[in-house]
C-alpha cells in the first residue's frame, strides 16, 4: 500500500495562504511559517501529519499528497477545513 509523509499549513482564505505558499518558496522556513500561522493543532510540530495511507484524508488533500511532487509545496488546497498549504516530505 502507497504511503506519504507530509506536512501542511491549513488557514481560513486562500489569498493567506497563496502569500505562505510564497513565502515558503522564497526561502522562508516551512516548519516555523507553520507554527505562526497554521490553525491545525499540527502546528506545534511544524505542521507534521506523519505517514498516512489513502483514504485517510480528504479527497482534495489526499490527491495532492499522492499525486504531486514529493518536497514541492503545493496550494493552496480548498477542502471543508479551509485552504491547505501542503508538502509531501516521502512517498513509499
Amino acid at each position: 500500500m502507497t504511503q506519504a509523509t507530509a506536512r501542511h499549513i491549513l488557514v481560513d482564505s486562500e489569498e493567506k495562504c497563496q502569500t505562505l505558499i510564497d513565502d515558503i518558496k522564497g526561502g522562508a522556513d516551512f516548519a516555523a511559517v507553520a507554527r505562526e500561522h497554521s490553525s491545525c493543532p499540527s502546528k506545534r510540530d511544524g505542521g507534521n501529519l506523519g505517514t498516512f495511507g489513502k483514504g485517510q484524508m480528504v479527497p482534495e488533500f489526499e490527491t495532492a499528497c499522492f499525486e504531486g511532487e514529493v518536497g514541492e509545496v503545493q496550494g493552496p488546497i480548498k477542502t471543508q477545513f479551509g485552504f491547505h498549504a501542503v508538502e509531501v516530505t516521502a512517498r513509499s
